[in-house]
């Protein structure tokens, strides 16, 4: 696992071009906004009429998200996906090509009629966007390749919007050309890139379209709360836009006022965010382990309200300077401070909202997947909206300053993150058994990915050494999976309750309680019926002495009633760690001999579940194994 990289997707043609178009839309779209504003000054228009356009144009912007994200789903659902993305870029082209006219003639309303067939542009692409890469990358792929979009993202719109800022500033009376030319150019290069997309086929080629904008909207919003876990998922990815828009939207008073600064200090402060939230955004892969591991949510969550509240402490008024440039800043006493938050809040931003991403990829229907992203668009745009609302209110009503709306913010993260987690503890249970797992051991894994299915149901066989096997296995295997476990080690205090989450299936033997036993048994084959990953220790306790006992023919009861492939797999190392049955009771509450202990996972090629039988699993076990208990 360690030996993968997720930049290597960069040369992969499955990924690159479509990584460029998305970064280049993002990079484009931003350079035309912000030249909007440069050619307002270079106009000379009042204050009150350029405060009239600024407010106006990001609402021309978000508008088609309102109103067409529905009908964008369905059609993102039923055409071939990179002939759609042709589509989109070739709109840029024509659109871009109006916006050029209206730069030339230094027309505002052809640039604002532009920006709102940009806004349409963008609300066609975006449900392509993330439901294109789950048929394009591996399910061990989601967090990288989400993790390199979110990461092309962040800088395409913060490069984009220093770029376009500048092109006035650099270009005087040549101005609007240069935006003309550059938009054109950026458009064209977009289309030609997409066109090097390799095809995607459509999500449900058969599917009927509603025209109906109010119909079609409220049908995507449904569908996209069929699942709990997608549904608090997008909503979490909703409340990342709202808490970003409230943050980004306070820089540019905040850098004068609190900071001291000029117009560059803001760019700085939005960089050094940006900056962080892309490199959260590609740490995910490398903490998670190349699996779609909600664990990181809750940390990005609390990671980033405790920045946001050390920046909230590191300046709550005032300062008597001004007109600092970035060397100035840095040179004043806690500027450091500052740096350091907004670095640690973009980075917890990335852990926060990748995972998120992953999930809704990872556990929704590729015939409903543009049309969940078509709904999750629509409600980003309202929480865009609302927070651009209450950040105005809480300053023109409640008299709030800008480190008091950062107080709040945190504070209100913090509430949504406990709401988010209470009413879907799985986001809580994987934060939990990540930490513990990656603070107590090192994990090597060798053919996890290759073997286990990415998708339907399959049955996963593996020796039991040790009462956190289960948690182990669950850090390594890329797809939620049931655990079967003895009825004692589920009933641990504390461990019970993650177990509980993560669905796993007690059993006990029939002298103990035959009712719970087939209750198990039932339980299991309702989950292979399913399509789901069932895990069981076919040993039937923890081995005593460090060897693999005798597999029980529960297996092959399993496989009697649903023959589906099973999956070999075996762990190595594990003897010598904490709670196995090496040491006395209270030796096994010892931290393990190595801190931090090398383990491995092992997994062999699945056969076919009706013709095997416990035996042979055990001796495929016993080779996966070798020598290392």
């Amino acid at each position: 696992m360690s030996g993968h990289n997720q930049f290597a997707l960069l040369t992969q043609r499955r990924f690159l071009p479509f990584f460029i178009v998305q970064a280049l839309g993002a990079f484009n779209d931003n350079i035309y906004r912000q030249a909007i504003i440069g050619l307002l000054f270079y106009l000379g228009v009042s204050s009150e009429e350029r405060t009239l356009y600024t407010n106006l144009a990001p609402a021309l912007f978000i508008l088609p998200y309102f109103l067409f994200s529905a009908l964008a789903g369905q059609i993102a659902e039923k055409l071939e996906k990179q002939k759609l993305i042709v589509i989109t870029t070739t709109m840029e082209i024509v659109v871009m090509s109006l916006a050029a006219v209206g730069f030339l003639t230094q027309n505002m309303p052809v640039l604002l009629v532009a920006l709102f067939c940009t806004g349409l542009q963008s609300t066609l692409f975006g449900p392509v966007k993330y439901s294109v890469l789950p048929s394009i990358l591996k399910p061990e792929e989601l967090t990288g390749g989400n993790g390199l979009v979110e990461m092309g993202t962040s800088i395409s719109i913060l490069t984009g919007m220093i770029a376009g800022g500048m092109i006035f500033a650099l270009a005087g009376t040549h101005g609007p050309i240069v935006a003309a030319v550059a938009i054109i150019a950026l458009a064209l290069i977009g289309n030609f890139t997409a066109r090097m997309i390799p095809r995607v086929d459509a999500g449900a080629p058969d599917l009927k379209i509603n025209w109906n904008p109010i119909s079609e909207s409220l049908a995507v919003l449904r569908l996209a709360k069929k699942q709990k876990a997608v549904r608090n998922a997008i909503l979490g990815v909703s409340w990342f836009w709202f808490f970003g828009t409230v943050l980004t939207s306070q820089l540019p008073t905040y850098a004068v006022v609190n900071l001291g600064g000029d117009e560059v200090l803001y760019i700085f402060a939005l960089a050094l965010f940006s900056l962080g939230t892309g490199v959260g955004s590609l740490l995910c892969e490398k903490l998670s382990g190349r699996i779609v591991e909600i664990g990181l949510v809750p940390l990005g969550a609390f990671g980033m309200s405790a920045f946001l509240l050390d920046l909230y402490f590191a300046r709550t008024g005032a300062v008597t300077v001004s007109g600092l440039d970035v060397a100035g800043f840095v040179q004043q006493p806690g500027s450091w401070r500052i740096i350091i938050d907004l670095l640690g809040i973009g980075l917890f931003t990335g852990f926060f909202v990748v995972p998120l991403f992953a999930l809704i990829q990872s556990r929704t229907p590729k015939s409903e997947m543009s049309r969940v992203f078509a709904a999750l668009n629509i409600q980003n745009s309202g929480f865009i909206v609302l927070a651009a609302v209450l950040g105005l209110l809480s300053q023109r009503l409640l008299g709030w300053t800008i480190p008091q709306v950062f107080l709040a913010l945190a504070i209100a993260n913090i509430v949504v993150a406990v709401y988010i987690f209470s009413i879907v503890p799985e986001f809580l249970m994987r934060f939990l058994s990540w930490v513990m797992v990656r603070t107590l051991y090192r994990l090597r894994v060798k053919g996890v990915e290759d073997n286990v299915p990415d998708e339907g149901a399959a049955l996963i066989v593996c020796n039991h050494v040790s009462y956190m096997d289960a948690l182990i296995l669950s850090a390594v295997i890329p797809r939620p999976a049931r655990f079967v476990m003895y009825y004692r080690i589920f009933n641990i205090p504390v461990m019970r309750w993650i177990f509980k989450t993560a669905k796993a299936i007690p059993i006990a033997s029939p002298k103990e309680d035959a009712a719970l036993m087939q209750r198990a048994f039932d339980e299991v084959d309702a989950a292979l019926a399913e399509g789901e990953l069932v895990c069981i220790f076919p040993e039937g306790a923890l081995t005593k002495d460090g060897e693999i006992a005798a597999f029980k023919s529960g297996v092959e009861k399993i496989l009697a009633r649903r023959p589906v492939p099973v999956v070999p797999m075996a762990l190595k190392g594990m003897w010598s760690s904490m709670w196995s049955r090496r040491d006395s009771r209270l030796g096994q509450m010892r931290v393990p001999r190595r801190f931090r202990a090398h383990i491995e996972v092992v997994a062999g090629p699945p056969v076919d579940g009706g013709q095997t039988d416990a035996p042979q699993l055990e001796l495929l076990v016993r080779k996966l194994r070798g020598d290392e208990a």
